[in-house]
């Protein structure tokens, strides 16, 4: 992969229905009640963020979108609706140098079971091969997800690896399947 201008990476997205807004410092006392959530960490080792000051100062490190030995481009956007306020998740991904793409979303509670996962999933997955030319995207979902299994399935995305004892969290092993989509020529 050659070295990406970074301006794609700021970049405002939409669908008919959803404003993909690039994730800033801001956004985390917008999204904090939301993220609080702890039923939304059931298939995650991480819990819910500490203080909506915590959750700033991760996003203004995310904001340099680029990891810290700068190998990656990391891409995260608050999802809200079109013509109002109202956010209903987050989306990220990251990029590796090898252009191999990670996936992974969070709508709020509200907003589930709507279509706006499978909405702003697919945008982002398409702006990966659109704007950073990326050879393939996956995703890791935890084996007892079926929300998330349903979605990427719905999606295209090809389940090519179980990986057992993927994780240890909430007191048990966390099995993960691993899914990819490949843009088809």
């Amino acid at each position: 992969m050659t070295e990406p201008d970074l301006k794609p990476a700021e970049t405002i997205l939409s669908t008919s229905r959803l404003i993909l807004e690039p994730l800033l410092a801001r956004h985390a006392e917008i999204l904090f009640a939301h993220l609080s959530d702890a039923a939304l960490y059931t298939y995650m080792p991480h819990q819910p963020p500490a203080s909506a000051a915590s959750l700033a100062e991760r996003y203004q490190r995310l904001e340099s979108r680029r990891s810290a030995d700068g190998s990656a481009i990391w891409l995260n956007w608050a999802v809200r609706l079109a013509g109002g306020e109202e956010y209903v998740g987050y989306v990220q991904a990251s990029v590796e140098a090898d252009g191999q793409a990670m996936l992974a979303y969070f709508v709020f509670a509200p907003y589930q079971r709507q279509g706006y996962a499978v909405e702003m999933c697919t945008k982002v997955r398409d702006y990966l091969f659109s704007a950073f030319a990326a050879s393939s995207v996956c995703a890791l979902i935890d084996t007892r997800n079926r929300a998330s299994i349903a979605l990427v399935e719905r999606m295209g995305f090809q389940r090519e690896a179980v990986l057992p004892n993927a994780d240890y969290f909430k007191n048990a092993n966390s099995d993960e399947y691993r899914y990819r989509y490949a843009k088809s020529t």
